[in-house]
């Protein structure tokens, strides 16, 4: 049985899709891009504040589900630029021990939703 995760603490859906699903122990999050959940606005002001703002925002999905980013498994990162994965790669290491890092995939795409520069997604067990 699927139990659907939303919080406030992060955007809300635009489409026919939650934030997270949670089924047994395992949450499948959606794709988070950088929308600031206070103001509305999309944080682009560099791509190291960009990715910040989408590790906040699926910081606060993993809490709704009462998990953390030590509980993920597997991350897929999108990213409009590859020429910017160094500057997306060192935010996102400081919310992972390189121990115990997530599997993970980066693939450069064409376009994201609303045109933002990296979407990310996980995978978590609790």
């Amino acid at each position: 049985m699927k139990k659907i995760i939303n919080t406030p603490n992060a955007p809300a859906p635009i489409g026919p899709y939650n934030q997270a699903v949670l089924t047994g122990n395992t949450l499948y999050t959606s794709g988070q891009i950088a929308i600031n959940v206070q103001s509305g606005a999309l944080v682009l002001d560099s791509i190291s504040s960009e990715t910040e703002q989408v590790m906040q925002n699926l910081k606060a999905v993993l809490e709704a589900a009462d998990m953390t980013f030590e509980h993920v498994i597997k991350s897929s990162i999108f990213i409009s630029d590859m020429n910017n994965f160094s500057q997306i790669n060192a935010v996102y290491s400081k919310y992972f021990d390189a121990a115990t890092a997530p599997a993970r995939e980066t693939v450069e795409v064409a376009n994201l939703p609303k045109f933002v520069n990296v979407e990310i997604s996980m995978i978590a067990v609790k």
